[in-house]
């Protein structure tokens, strides 16, 4: 679809977020932003009940004018568009790690996108490799192992990889793949220090390839709202924050619970969606925080973290309270109260469901793929040669936060963040 009329179109205001709004720099701001919307992940359907009223020229000079200027926006978009309409192939991805979130999630979102296809397949076991590449046709050539990936510089289909692999793997495959000429998406988080987070984004800046980071909320139209309510002050300032994401982890001989493949349990997993949430609401930094640990199955949990809860102070006074663990399942919200009123998420972070209302209703907004999403905006940003908003330094600013937890914690006391 090249253009909805505005005078017979309507757009979910969560859409028109995500794109900045309408446009002013073209004459056919219509088709401008038809276009815009769509290549975030949106789709465009037909109401056949919908009813509109629009004017139409009375003479033939003003039709001429009409025409005129809509010929010429069309231009405009055409050459505002124009990485979009360049590319010949969506970009080709080499999904690096073959576990159960690459085969149930990533893989199948990748048949939902626009702008990505699957060319190569990296993985320690090969029958789950052979079983994938016949999935998905992805030729045996194309089919890589830890060992010789590296290979992956000579094969052309492939523009960007997506690192599924453990925490402490990350920096490494990062390099690698950087040095192979190649843009990188990593999964959350990045790394397992803050040392290694500034290694890859140095890493990548020398190769000249993009480094952005999974992180799938920021795209999901309920969290791209809550930061819209926030940022512009909806129901007044932000003053507190409330935020928890848990759930109770199965086998205990998995690479999670072991701090040298995972760099830390449930903190490192599914608390850092806490984290961001927290940060991307208030658009700040943490200047202070104070964190306690608690273990209820120490054999379990004899090397990582089972339950944290902690409390963040941002510059601009709000205070978020925070937890995570890997005992208890349910635990999935975030809560924001503002100077006349509030709104949540609940469910916040899984990628199956998510609901959000505020004080006054509930959030109509599409159920998405949120892996479809992030897969179509990094492909955009390689194309378009632009920064991904979910770049190397949003995984960095977690980790600089995560480690500061864990400070707390083994002190015993408050830190300070700077």
């Amino acid at each position: 679809m090249t253009v909805v009329p505005g005078a017979v179109g309507a757009w979910r205001r969560a859409a028109l977020d995500a794109v900045g709004g309408y446009p002013e720099d073209t004459l056919a701001e219509d088709q401008d932003l038809t276009i815009a919307i769509q290549t975030q992940g949106y789709r465009v359907q037909f109401d056949p009940s919908a009813v509109a009223w629009t004017e139409a020229p009375e003479s033939f000079r003003a039709l001429a004018k009409q025409r005129f200027r809509w010929a010429f926006g069309t231009l405009q978009c055409l050459w505002k568009h124009r990485a979009i309409l360049r590319t010949r192939r969506p970009s080709g991805l080499a999904l690096v790690g073959l576990g159960s979130l690459s085969q149930n999630q990533i893989a199948p979102a990748l048949l939902k996108t626009k702008q990505c296809r699957l060319t190569a397949l990296v993985s320690g076991s090969a029958p789950t490799m052979s079983a994938l590449a016949a999935r998905y046709k992805i030729s045996a050539s194309s089919c890589y192992t830890y060992d010789d990936f590296d290979r992956i510089a000579e094969n052309p289909d492939v523009d960007f990889v997506f690192i599924e692999l453990p925490n402490s793997m990350h920096a490494e495959f990062t390099a690698r793949a950087a040095r192979a000429g190649k843009h990188v998406l990593c999964e959350k988080p990045m790394a397992n220090s803050v040392k290694e987070c500034r290694a890859m984004i140095a890493g990548c800046e020398r190769a000249g390839v993009q480094l952005a980071i999974a992180y799938r909320c920021q795209f999901e139209p309920h969290h791209v709202e809550a930061m819209r309510l926030a940022h512009e002050r909806v129901f007044g300032a932000v003053k507190f924050i409330e935020a928890s994401f848990g759930f109770r982890i199965g086998d205990a001989g998995q690479w999670r619970l072991k701090k040298s493949l995972a760099g830390g349990g449930a903190l490192m997993d599914v608390g850092i969606y806490v984290v961001q949430a927290a940060r991307y609401l208030t658009g700040e930094e943490p200047e202070w925080l104070f964190a306690t640990e608690a273990k209820t199955d120490r054999a379990k949990f004899k090397e990582v973290d089972e339950t944290i809860c902690w409390t963040m102070k941002f510059p601009s006074g709000v205070i978020a309270n925070c937890s995570t663990n890997y005992v208890v399942n349910g635990i999935d919200r975030c809560w924001v109260g503002a100077e006349r009123g509030w709104f949540e998420l609940n469910p916040a972070f899984n990628y199956t469901r998510i609901e959000g209302r505020t004080c006054e209703g509930p959030m109509r907004l599409p159920q998405t793929d949120h892996f479809a999403l992030e897969l179509d905006d990094f492909a955009r940003c390689i194309v378009e040669k632009r920064p991904s908003r979910v770049s190397g330094a949003e995984g960095l600013a977690d980790m600089k936060v995560i480690e500061a937890i864990y400070k707390s914690i083994e002190r015993g006391k408050p830190v300070t963040l700077r």
